[in-house]
């Protein structure tokens, strides 16, 4: 014999399997990169866009306050630092009435100058009624009794304390109740207002009686 003879019987089938493991191999997924350049293979590029003109916006200033807000802000930073006199008959929780009597008490001008005259403090308090740690039926009888002693007694002018409700959830319920009976004891009182700052201020009332 010429040569050595060799018998390969499963070579053909090696070359088989070989062919179908490339065909199951699956295709490789397209990524985000592969669309997007393959979306910008036509794009061309605008020369005169490589530089665009731009002028920074003007910064935008705070608005000024008016002067209005700036003076009452102000005011108010000076009456809470106790800078500023607070003028009571400026404010909400100043009271004041005078009962219609005859011939000049008629006259507005003359009941606003009695009140006036009031709550500055011109009549000399002869005596006062504390109506604080009272509840409201409690305070009501004995402004009555106070009231009505101070009669008897010939007084000019007296003082209740009422406070003014601050550190109740309804406000002020003992002085809106007194304001109101106090107008029903026209028999006996002419006029109240508010006291002064030194007197109890908003928290009391100077009453003056016939």
């Amino acid at each position: 014999m010429s040569g050595r003879l060799t018998y390969r019987p499963f070579e053909s089938l090696i070359n088989v399997s070989i062919e179908e493991e490339k065909s199951e191999i699956p295709a490789p997924v397209p990524t985000d990169i592969d669309y997007f350049l393959t979306a910008m293979e036509r794009v061309k590029e605008i020369k005169e866009f490589r530089e665009i003109p731009y002028s920074p916006s003007a910064v935008a200033t705070p608005s000024r306050r008016p002067s209005n807000d700036i003076d009452a802000a102000a005011a108010l930073t000076e009456i809470v630092t106790g800078k500023s006199h607070v003028e009571i008959r400026n404010t909400q929780e100043y009271v004041e009435w005078a009962a219609t009597g005859r011939g000049e008490e008629r006259n507005p001008a003359a009941r606003k100058d009695l009140l006036n005259r009031l709550h500055r403090g011109e009549f000399s308090v002869q005596d006062f009624l504390d109506l604080h740690g009272f509840t409201l039926e409690e305070a009501e009888i004995m402004a009555g009794e106070f009231i009505r002693d101070s009669v008897r007694r010939r007084l000019r002018c007296v003082k209740i304390i009422h406070g003014r409700g601050l550190r109740s959830p309804s406000g002020p319920v003992i002085k809106d109740a007194l304001m109101r009976w106090l107008i029903g004891q026209r028999k006996y009182v002419k006029a109240y207002a508010t006291a002064r700052g030194c007197d109890g201020g908003l928290g009391a009332v100077y009453v003056l009686l016939k």
